[in-house]
This record gives C-alpha cells, structure tokens and sequence, in this order.
C-alpha cells in the first residue's frame, strides 16, 4: 500500500491511507488484517494508533496482537549475533542498511546493487551456522526465527471470529507474500499480487499501490 523507499525507517503511512484503513476496518466490521515481516513496533510507527484497531501479525507470522491479545514467543540470541555480523559487514560497504526486528535482521542492498551476491553469501552461511530462517525479499536478504510465515499468519487469524468463516483475501507485493497468496486460495479466496506480473501463486493482480488503494477505496464505501 506504500511505495518502496531507499531506508526502511523511513516509512510512514500518509493521512490518506491511515483514513483509508480505518474506514475499510469499520466496513468489514472487524475482518481487516495486516500481515507482514515487520515487527509490530514497526507497524506501530508506521500505521501510528490504526494499528491498534486492526488484527496484526508481524515478523512473518511469529508475533500476533489482535482484539487484545499479544502472542510472540522468545527472541533467541543467534538473531543478536546475526545483526553484528551483518552490521560489520554493512561498515564495509556503501549504501547497505541492515533493518533489526523482534525476530528478524535484514540486510538491504537496494542502493548498492552491486553487493547482492555477496549479501547473500553471508546470510545463507549465517542462516546455516545459526539455525535461523533465511528469507529473500525486494532488494534485501532477512534472517529469521524459524516457524512462522504468512502463510501460517492467514490460517492462524481465519480460524477466529470474526473471520472464520469468510472468505480471506490476501494483497501482497513480495516473493514472501507467497505462502500467504496460498493459504488465501487453499481457504476458498484470493491472491492479489500488487506490482508487475511474475510467477506467483495470486490469482489476481494490481499494477501499483495507488491503483490498490482505489480498489480498497471502493470497497469501503
């Protein structure tokens, strides 16, 4: 729903969108969710007290906050000394970020394309000498707990009222939006798949996040 940009820190829902969410929330009467591989710290920051009116599962599906409840399990510390090694290997290089959540560590490589193979490298030898999750995104690698995706996140919360029974409808942009595009059309929905078409599990598609927010917009009149 938001563009992409070059610091993931920097991402902040604008007064649109946050108008937006809470009017399609009201609309579905409680049956809006946000499933991401943020943390839900982020999705505070970036959704602000929206977030608190929505059922959200962060971090791919490890952590849940919904209708008061908040379930997450243990961060372990090979994700502490995953984010040291990465952090020393971004020091070495321009124009990489390294993003830490509650139970993930990213390492970004969008604005020095060049360091991908090597990024990569690193996190799979980490992921393997760690026993952490390995998990490739848009211009970015993420190392995390093991256990959990968005696919597990849409079961999960299609299970509670008030969406047991309904039918779930997952939009997403990234390779790890995939298990959830799945697990939608396993429960009898859909997949969105928001971006320029590829192989994808989605059914249906959207060419960019504005045309996203229209479709939305609509439904939550």
């Amino acid at each position: 729903m938001l563009e992409l940009v070059d610091r993931p820190d920097a991402v902040r829902a604008d007064a649109e969108l946050l108008d937006l969410l809470a009017a399609l929330g009201t609309k579905l009467e409680g049956r809006l969710a946000v499933i991401t591989g943020r943390s839900l710290e982020q999705v505070d920051t970036i959704l602000g007290k929206v977030a608190r009116e929505l059922a959200v599962s962060g971090s791919h599906g490890c952590e849940h906050r919904w209708q008061g409840i908040l379930a997450r399990p243990n961060r372990p510390e090979s994700l502490d000394t995953a984010a040291r090694k990465m952090h020393d290997f971004a020091k070495a290089r321009s124009g990489l970020l390294v993003e830490e959540k509650s139970f993930g560590v990213a390492l970004h490589y969008r604005m020095n394309i060049q360091a991908e193979e090597a990024a990569q490298a690193l996190a799979a030898a980490l992921a393997g000498e760690l026993g952490l999750e390995l998990q490739h995104g848009k211009m970015m690698v993420e190392l995390r707990v093991a256990g959990g995706d968005k696919g597990l996140a849409v079961r999960r919360l299609m299970r509670r009222p008030p969406m047991l029974g309904t039918m779930p409808v997952f939009v997403g942009d990234d390779v790890t939006d995939e298990t959830g595009f799945a697990a939608a059309r396993e429960l009898g929905g859909h997949g969105v798949l928001v971006g320029a078409p590829r192989p994808t599990a989605a059914d249906h598609g959207l060419p960019d996040p504005a045309q996203l927010r229209r479709w939305l917009g609509e439904a939550a009149k």
